[in-house]
């Protein structure tokens, strides 16, 4: 799902162009590491013992000093702990797909982290409202048996069998108001 404008708006700015940039360069309590790739797009191998894979874009990759790598996850959220165990399956989806990509090089990942911006203070100069956006580092312990086990669940959702359709079902009322336009195919320019 897109984020609505302004997160857009920010992000895009906080990101600008960081590719070739030393994390210590935007703040010394940051790790030593320099950004190689932003903004790109992985799509995993089929995972094994499932008929899942995963495609998806991640913010940063980032090579550590000692040559191993870390994937970072940019939000604009209120920094917290519960954070961590939020978006501990989306930086397990990057890294599986990383690892075992369908297409290019495997990037082994030794470290999986947020970087968490959120404005504390605004200051009005020359007719420009700035606002201030600290930020807060939180790692995201690796635990690949746990994203394993979550993605086979996913798998036999997904290959089990359809559940009933039902007139209390939202999802099953939005479905179903698509179903004629899914059945025409002619038109489909490609």
């Amino acid at each position: 799902m897109p984020m609505p404008g302004v997160f857009s708006a920010i992000n895009t700015r906080l990101q600008g162009n960081l590719v070739g940039k030393n994390l210590k360069s935007l703040s010394s309590n940051l790790p030593d590491g320099e950004v190689i790739a932003q903004e790109k797009f992985v799509e995993s191998i089929v995972i094994p013992g499932t008929s899942v894979y995963l495609k998806g874009k991640y913010d940063l990759l980032v090579r550590n000093s000692d040559g191993t790598h870390t994937i970072i996850d940019i939000k604009i959220s209120q920094p917290g702990e519960d954070k961590i165990d939020k978006y501990k399956t989306q930086l397990g989806a990057y890294k599986f797909a990383l690892e075992n990509p369908k297409f290019g090089e495997s990037i082994k990942l030794t470290k999986l982290a947020l970087l968490i911006f959120y404005p504390d203070q605004v200051s009005f100069e020359n007719e420009t409202a700035a606002l201030d956006f600290p930020h807060t580092w939180l790692e995201v312990p690796i635990d690949d048996a746990n994203f394993m086990s979550f993605i086979q669940e996913v798998d036999s959702v997904l290959s089990g069998t359809e559940p009933t359709v039902s007139e209390k079902c939202k999802w099953c009322l939005y479905r179903k108001s698509y179903e004629p336009q899914a059945k025409i195919v002619d038109d489909i320019p490609f």
